[in-house]
């Protein structure tokens, strides 16, 4: 019998990931407080905005912070670069407990955000 240790990111009650390992799983929690803050601050910034959108925004935003803080400092885009990477990260939906292995097919390119 084999025994598995699993890292499980809850909020509100809610599973939101499952990682193999503590750092990815706190990666992923600070990830998620940065989205909660972009979200309230984009619903207090007078936009337009319903909420979907704004926690939609805020997530993206997060998701994408290298990229964010590099315009933030540059006042430009980053430089997108093509990289090959051989990986094949697990995820598992928390809702479905359905496990989804991604594969990147042998000499495919994978592009990349460089931060300055």
């Amino acid at each position: 019998m084999a025994v598995e240790t699993k890292f499980v990111v809850v909020r509100k009650g809610e599973e939101k990931m499952t990682f193999a390992s503590k750092k990815e799983a706190d990666a992923y929690d600070k990830m998620l407080d940065m989205a909660e803050v972009f979200t309230d601050w984009l619903l207090q910034s007078g936009l337009e905005l319903d909420d979907a959108q704004a926690e939609n925004t805020g997530l993206f935003l997060a998701e994408q912070k290298e990229a964010v803080q590099h315009i933030l400092r540059t006042s430009k885009l980053p430089e997108l670069e093509a990289k090959e990477q051989q990986f094949e990260p697990v995820i598992e939906n928390a809702e479905t407990s359905e496990t989804v292995s991604i594969e990147a097919e042998e000499g495919k390119k994978i592009r990349a955000i460089k931060a300055a």
